[in-house]
């Protein structure tokens, strides 16, 4: 077996310590051919699709990527901004603001960014931190609350890089944060920024990204965890039980799927006469497809059409300052016993000053 060519080694060179900021992924651009290689990655992964692989790949290959990559364009297009693909442009503005308030707390690391499918992929982003001299790395999937399908996604990813590589560098993850205080303030706040703004809806609706029912029965703790944030998120802003629901959207086959479901929940919201609802979408820490076409789209459309009057979505964190300090801590708190503090990295002002930058041109403080 080869392993991969090790970065050059100076002398005197001073160990680093690197942070990898892992999402989802994106399609490069909103046309069918960026989607058809994109889902292409995305549904062959054994942790997203649990079917037996022979014949998944007859489905995946002779029907889906025939069809799906065309009309998951259209959803990409309506949602594209002149940055790009807006979870693409959140994250690198969280990688960014993240490196600047980890800095300001006196801890020099380097702060990198990855996409679990598409670019930027994992294992570039890791040999990039490797050049860089890091060789102690903490991986923090950006999902708030695990499941095998994305937070053990990436360490699967992370692994199959390491088979590679001679010299390993020392390596963390951080597993779930779901009932992380700070990031549940942040969501508080921001829903109770949105309140502030344009009244309380008659119902707040936080909707999480849906996953097989099976799942939960094998054991996955998503569910619960999804439920927890969202009672955690009610408590904190003093919700009775019939004043918040917790949904789950993005179904996919015809199996039996967490429940109950966004859409039909919306519907049925505004036949029994709720005429506003507030909807937020906790598991996503940057908007994205899921939150920005989904919901605030074509659920939009479902409660309007069925009877609502007003529908609310309300944005996901992105680059509110709150968030960002929640997960400054957060990735503090899993540095702990590693060395970041001295001259490891030289420039901290200027990247705290790119921090700066970032909150000017639009972070919520």
């Amino acid at each position: 077996m080869s392993f991969a060519k090790e970065p050059a080694y100076k002398h005197g060179q001073l160990p680093r310590t690197g942070v990898l900021l892992v999402n989802l992924g994106t399609p490069d651009a909103p046309t069918p051919s960026a989607l058809r290689r994109y889902l292409a990655q995305f549904l062959s992964d054994p942790r997203v699709v649990e079917i037996p692989p022979l014949v998944w790949k007859v489905i995946l290959h002779g029907i889906i990527l025939r069809v799906r990559p065309a009309k998951s364009a259209e959803k990409y297009a309506s949602i594209w901004t002149h940055e790009g693909s807006p979870l693409r442009v959140w994250t690198e503005k969280q990688t960014t603001l993240l490196q600047g308030f980890i800095g300001e707390a006196g801890h020099h690391v380097v702060v990198e960014h990855a996409m679990r499918y598409g670019m930027p992929s994992i294992a570039q982003t890791l040999d990039k931190l490797k050049a860089q001299g890091c060789n102690r790395i903490l991986v923090v999937p950006m999902y708030p609350q695990y499941s095998g399908a994305t937070t053990a996604s990436v360490m699967d990813e992370v692994f199959s890089w390491g088979r590679n590589i001679r010299a390993l560098p020392e390596l963390r993850y951080i597993s779930r944060f779901h009932d992380d205080s700070a990031y549940i303030d942040a969501l508080a706040a921001s829903v109770r920024e949105h309140w502030q703004a344009n009244g309380q809806a008659d119902k707040l609706v936080m909707s999480f990204h849906g996953m097989p029912q099976r799942t939960l029965e094998l054991g996955d703790p998503y569910h619960c965890e999804c439920l927890k944030t969202g009672r955690l998120v009610a408590e904190r802003l003093g919700l009775t039980a019939e004043q918040y629901v917790v949904t789950f959207q993005s179904r996919f086959g015809k199996a039996k799927w967490l429940e109950p479901y966004t859409e039909p929940t919306l519907k049925q919201l505004a036949k029994a006469g709720v005429k506003r609802v507030d909807v937020i979408c906790p598991g996503f820490v940057a908007d994205c497809i899921e939150t920005l076409e989904e919901i605030a789209m074509e659920g939009k459309q479902a409660f309007l059409s069925n009877g609502g009057q007003a529908f609310h979505y309300i944005p996901c964190l992105n680059d509110r300052a709150d968030w960002i300090r929640a997960l400054t801590k957060l990735v503090e708190t899993h540095l702990q016993g590693w060395p970041t503090q001295g001259a490891q990295q030289p420039g901290n002002h200027d990247l705290i000053q790119q921090r700066d930058r970032a909150l000017a041109a639009g972070a919520k403080v």
